[in-house]
């Protein structure tokens, strides 16, 4: 018997139904369905995501994947994590590995799979894309995230402030991911420069609790929740990308 397929399967932001025809496809193939716990020992956000698409008599397993930066502690989790799959794909069995968003942009999946590639050098490993979080965003803010020639910069969670702003003299719309944690030194930062009607805040894209925040006005004492996103358009449009925007009036 050959080895098992490790599926990365992108589960979107949020809404159940943003997952892919193709990732439903598998997730209603596999026996073996993985997804990162919460802080509880519970299946998380994840699970919570694709939980429409899953079959009663599949396995659910839970792994344990801490949200900490240290990284000993995350390179002790993701070899536990492959120690507890590499059984399973060992002897046939392909396994589904669920996260939140697209497995490709800061996803725990791609060090869940070097870690198993290490263990299995010959692994069979698929991944499928899905909707992100800032395009999330974009969406439910009603405004194309990028047009024409414009650069997109994306920053991750604990990001420093001189950070964004070579970020913000190199692209005109700048993603800051997860931002509750810098959220005040940020809107000090843009109140300062004048920028506060340039950003948005989105809360929860996707999830029954979306909140939207079009601008920053009147937040300096908001306390966003752990997903929180911010985009910020550095410049304006120029005036033709004002007018494609006006027309689509996207809702």
């Amino acid at each position: 018997m050959g080895l098992g397929t490790f599926w990365g399967i992108s589960a979107g932001a949020g809404d159940p139904d943003w997952i892919t025809v193709k990732a439903a496809r598998i997730l209603s193939t596999v026996n073996w369905v993985a997804c990162p716990q919460n802080a509880a020992g519970q299946p998380g956000l994840a699970y919570q995501i694709v939980r429409p698409w899953l079959r009663p008599e599949q396995t659910l397993l839970p792994l344990h994947l801490p949200f900490v930066t240290q990284p000993e502690v995350l390179q002790a989790a993701w070899r536990v994590a492959a120690q507890q799959l590499a059984p399973l794909l060992e002897r046939g069995e392909d396994v589904a590995f669920i996260c939140e968003g697209d497995v490709g942009l800061y996803s725990t999946f791609a060090y869940v799979a070097q870690a198993l590639r290490q263990r299995i050098p010959a692994l069979p490993i698929q991944a499928i894309p899905g909707v992100c979080s800032p395009l999330a965003a974009a969406a439910a803010l009603g405004s194309p995230l990028v047009l024409g020639s414009e650069k997109l910069a994306i920053l991750p969670a604990l990001f420093a402030l001189s950070e964004l702003e070579q970020a913000c003299a190199w692209a005109e719309v700048v993603v800051l991911m997860k931002v509750a944690s810098v959220y005040p030194q940020v809107w000090q930062w843009l109140a300062e420069r004048g920028w506060l009607q340039q950003a948005s805040l989105v809360v929860w894209a996707g999830w029954p609790q979306q909140t939207l925040f079009p601008t920053l006005e009147g937040l300096a004492d908001y306390q966003p929740p752990y997903f929180s996103l911010l985009i910020l358009r550095s410049r304006p449009r120029n005036q033709d990308s004002l007018n494609l925007e006006n027309e689509l009036q996207l809702e």
